[in-house]
């Protein structure tokens, strides 16, 4: 089957995301399809290109408008169709003739102008809650969002990325949505906590699917310098960027409360004010996929605080195949892979004195820990390639079906 990958940012650009469009894209030519994944120009970062699958950057109109953008690493696609984007896009389904166009999140908006009834099926994986939130995070003042409503949205998106960014990505979100929902052939969330956020009704209209993890995680450089930066001794493991919604600050709170705790590793950018100074925190900022797999695999469990509804909870699964349990939220996509009292604890989200005691608990008996590290190993199997992958071409081949219905 031939295969095009719609995806806005690819390694080594670091992020759940990232990593997961690659994850799949490996496995699936591993199987002996033809994957191409085309995906947008970043500052600074050429896309690597990943074993057995063909990488094409994108041009982009909107990232010549700058200030619109303040993360300096990773700019996103717009919920509209890009010009210049759209213009490359033509001409790699010129030259591909895909079955199965895949996209994930916004970029499918420079695909929609270019789709016949007749071209490739498209598939459409749902990462985040864009399908109806400006924001992606069905997150509003500090807490779970009820759901759309135009202006809630115009004024949720002003407050996030600011009046000239936010209303008209608010505006083309509520504008796109409807066709979008009559063009895809296959909604692929990755979560149960995605589907109900999104809306999607029927499950004649999509398939969970969750992000897979890798048989054989990468490996770590033999020497790198950095691993010398991990306490010499048993240490708790927050990995991701550190912010608000994920649970940082309420992590740095529930910290204190602990009696001769060991030091606390947060691997991520680190974007809240202060962190990195508090009494046995080391903030190390962001590493490479393999060197973070390395830091997993020394440490004594994971945590995965977040205080927003996280789509999936990458995190925790990767912690879980790694054998750790992890401490996390109740929350979106995170109870899909923390198993309360089997593979983890879950705690409310927010809840410091929740928290504190789950990491408390977990620190206090040892053999708990390794119980419940076992129980995530065999739980991170129903995520393996093995699992995932035919579920996705079966989603591939109800998406063809449903395809040349639509031109028959």
């Amino acid at each position: 089957m031939r295969i095009l990958m719609l995806t806005q940012s690819y390694p080594p650009i670091v992020g759940g995301e990232e990593r997961a469009v690659e994850d799949l894209s490996v496995e699936l030519a591993a199987r002996g399809h033809d994957v191409v994944v085309a995906t947008l120009r970043q500052p600074g970062a050429e896309p690597r290109h990943s074993p057995g699958v063909r990488v094409e950057a994108l041009r982009s109109s909107v990232y010549r408008l700058r200030r619109l953008y303040g993360d300096a690493e990773r700019r996103h696609a717009p919920p509209a169709p890009d010009p210049e984007t759209v213009l490359d896009l033509r001409r790699l389904l010129r030259r591909e003739r895909s079955d199965v166009v895949h996209a994930h999140n916004w970029l499918v908006h420079s695909y929609l102008p270019l789709e016949r009834r007749c071209d490739a099926a498209l598939v459409l994986s749902l990462h985040d809650y864009g399908l109806l939130c400006a924001t992606k995070r069905l997150f509003r003042r500090g807490a779970p969002c009820s759901g759309p409503a135009l202006g809630k949205c115009i004024r949720c998106a002003a407050d996030r990325h600011g009046v000239v960014k936010g209303t008209p990505t608010a505006l083309a979100t509520r504008i796109g949505r409807p066709r979008l929902r009559d063009r895809v052939d296959v909604f692929l969330p990755v979560s149960g906590a995605v589907a109900e956020g999104c809306a999607l009704g029927s499950e004649d209209a999509y398939r969970v699917v969750p992000n897979l993890v890798r048989d054989e995680p990468p490996v770590a450089p033999s020497g790198d310098r950095r691993l010398d930066l991990l306490p010499a001794e048993p240490f708790l493991l927050f990995f991701g960027d550190a912010t608000v919604d994920k649970g940082a600050t309420v992590l740095a709170d529930a910290y204190r409360r602990l009696t001769g705790p060991p030091p606390l590793v947060f691997l991520g950018r680190c974007l809240v004010d202060g962190l990195a100074d508090q009494p046995g925190v080391t903030a190390l900022g962001p590493w490479p996929h393999s060197l973070a797999m390395e830091a997993l695999d020394r440490c004594l469990f994971a945590l995965a605080p977040s205080v927003w509804p996280e789509p999936f909870g990458l995190v925790a699964l990767e912690a879980a195949a790694a054998g750790k349990p992890v401490v996390a939220s109740a929350i979106g996509g995170l109870r899909d892979t923390v198993l309360d009292d089997e593979t983890g604890l879950l705690v409310g989200p927010g809840d410091r004195d929740a928290l504190a005691a789950a990491i408390a608990r977990l620190l206090a008996d040892p053999d708990l820990r390794e119980r419940m590290g076992e129980a995530a190993a065999r739980r991170a199997a129903d995520f393996s390639a093995a699992a995932v992958v035919p579920a996705v071409e079966r989603a591939y081949g109800m998406a063809i079906e449903r395809r040349r219905a639509r031109c028959a």
